[in-house]
């Protein structure tokens, strides 16, 4: 009998070497089978390889640097953080912090691949886990709560627990439900804070240091009762950031959506008419409630402000988001690193600390409208930001934390040569068709590039711009959210406990661990 199955074992294994043999019979290949391994044996001539890292010891020599970097660091920081500011790139997949670094190498004549962003040289680095409570791919409001309130909650819903349901205004007001965020844990302790973005104040990430709702899309009073709720019942976050704590409290509120806080029968500052039906003027009632403090509208008005001789500073400067970086007129709107400076300056002056939330929003829409140029731009800006912040301020006493909401469908793929221009096309590998493809691609988007028979169109005379639409397969309006984890990057007091893989709702524990703040566990408490 063991004769007969080791027969048939022999037997089987010789069909199937057979067919193994027969599947990989170069003349029973596909075309494209055989342009991917002329592709392979094209990248094994070595002729995109630079010349330094053909020597082995190269590689040593970088191995050893690397290491002598992490001896040199210090034994963690247990300090107590007096100051925390917590960067969120909206949408920096990790695929986009990848693309934007070697974006960054290219544009200063390299091949980019060996490039870093500011923030990868921080010490500590993990991820994040970004789904929501009833969501497996988030949006960036239930993760705003995450990691500004510390409590996961269901999708489209601000500073509410998940017992919440979409649009119930009378489940949104009970106290039960409604959560508290780092920023308001910071004001009790007696800190300065500040919300910064490029987006608009009352956009899902921003307001999740503030509002409470049961819709994201509440931004003012007209949005409110569009949804037939009455706004006299559910406040809008417009309103909500004025009036109540703890938006009311911040001492710079900086970032685009003007037209949400004043009424439509005028114009706003920057000649639009406002969006609120109510005719109530909160801008007004802003300047009425701190008198010591300066509303601002450009660039130039905000660098005139003298920061130590005002109270806080609200700066609006769009009627709804603030312009792409490529797009923006650099004489009238900021760039984020100047939004920063002014911010740490003002927020500094309060010898308790501060904590502020800075946000690049637009890295997020460049992936949503699959203009990868826009989105890797908006992401070095952002890194440049993070880069002045650690320059202006001590490691010894500010954390700073380094973090995305969620991914993007976003790819580099097709085993590009060394150095190929990370906004353009894939020399080295084409479709099975023969045509090249990009080498950035979305999932999920608004363009395929096909044919009327279904075939990839070259893009060799459309692809290079800064505004060029990448492919998609799936077609939508728009590119979607990603459910992947996202990196986070700390540097600073405490920095060493963002490692390993974390839920976002961990986040603002953890800084609030560093600063002593807030009702959770403190680093205080073990001294």
């Amino acid at each position: 009998m063991y004769k007969n199955r080791l027969i048939l074992l022999i037997l089987m294994v010789g069909v199937t070497w057979a067919r193994v043999e027969e599947i990989h019979d170069p003349e029973q290949l596909t075309g494209h089978k055989l342009v991917n391994n002329r592709l392979l044996e094209d990248m094994a001539t070595n002729k995109y390889t630079p010349p330094e890292e053909k020597d082995p010891q190269f590689w040593y020599n970088l191995a050893y640097e690397e290491l002598a970097k992490r001896l040199e660091l210090p034994q963690p920081n247990a300090k107590k953080a007096k100051n925390i500011i917590f960067f969120l790139g909206d949408g920096m997949s990790l695929s986009t912090v990848a693309a934007a670094r070697i974006l960054k190498g290219q544009r200063q004549g390299n091949t980019g691949e060996e490039s870093s962003l500011s923030f990868e040289r921080f010490s500590h680095s993990g991820l994040s886990r970004t789904y929501c409570s009833n969501a497996q791919v988030p949006d960036s409001a239930c993760t705003a709560t995450a990691y500004l309130c510390g409590v996961k909650t269901n999708i489209v819903e601000i500073g509410v627990s998940a017992a919440v349901d979409y649009n119930n205004c009378t489940a949104s007001q009970d106290p039960v439900n409604r959560l508290t965020s780092i920023a308001e844990w910071a004001q009790n302790a007696g800190k300065s804070t500040g919300i910064v973005t490029t987006t608009t104040l009352t956009h899902a990430s921003p307001s999740g240091a503030y509002a409470k709702t049961a819709n994201r899309l509440w931004e003012c009073d007209t949005d409110v009762a569009s949804y037939g709720v009455d706004p006299t019942q559910c406040i809008d976050m417009a309103t909500q950031l004025v009036t109540q704590v703890p938006g009311k409290n911040f001492e710079v509120m900086f970032g685009g959506g003007f037209g949400k806080f004043v009424p439509s029968t005028i114009q706003d500052l920057h000649g639009n008419p406002g969006e609120r039906s109510d005719g109530v003027n909160l801008l007004s009632k802003w300047q009425a409630q701190h008198p010591g403090g300066v509303l601002v509208s450009n660039r130039k008005q905000l660098l005139s402000v003298d920061t130590t001789s005002v109270s806080s500073i609200i700066g609006l400067f769009q009627s709804q988001l603030m312009k792409f970086h490529l797009e923006a007129d650099e004489t009238y709107q900021p760039t984020l690193s100047e939004l920063t400076e002014v911010t740490i300056k003002k927020l500094s002056q309060n010898k308790n600390g501060y904590f502020a939330f800075i946000e690049g929003g637009l890295i997020d829409y460049g992936n949503h409208y699959n203009k990868a140029g826009y989105a890797l731009d908006e992401a070095l800006e952002f890194e440049k930001a993070i880069q002045l912040a650690r320059e202006m301020t001590d490691i010894e006493d500010t954390l700073i934390v380094v973090t995305s909401d969620h991914g993007h469908t976003l790819t580099i793929a097709g085993y590009p040569g060394r150095g190929t221009p990370i906004l353009g096309l894939n020399h080295h590998d084409t479709d099975v068709n023969g045509v090249k493809y990009s080498v950035l691609n979305y999932a999920v988007g608004p363009n395929n590039y096909l044919d009327s028979e279904g075939n990839r169109i070259d893009l060799s005379d459309q692809i290079g711009g800064n505004d060029f639409v990448f492919p998609s397969y799936i077609t939508q309006a728009q590119g979607t959210h990603s459910g992947d984890d996202v990196g986070i990057f700390a540097s600073g007091p405490q920095s060493h406990l963002f490692t390993g893989v974390m839920q976002q709702s961990t986040i603002p524990h953890l800084m609030a661990y560093a600063a002593c703040i807030g009702s959770g566990p403190k680093v205080c408490d073990e001294v």
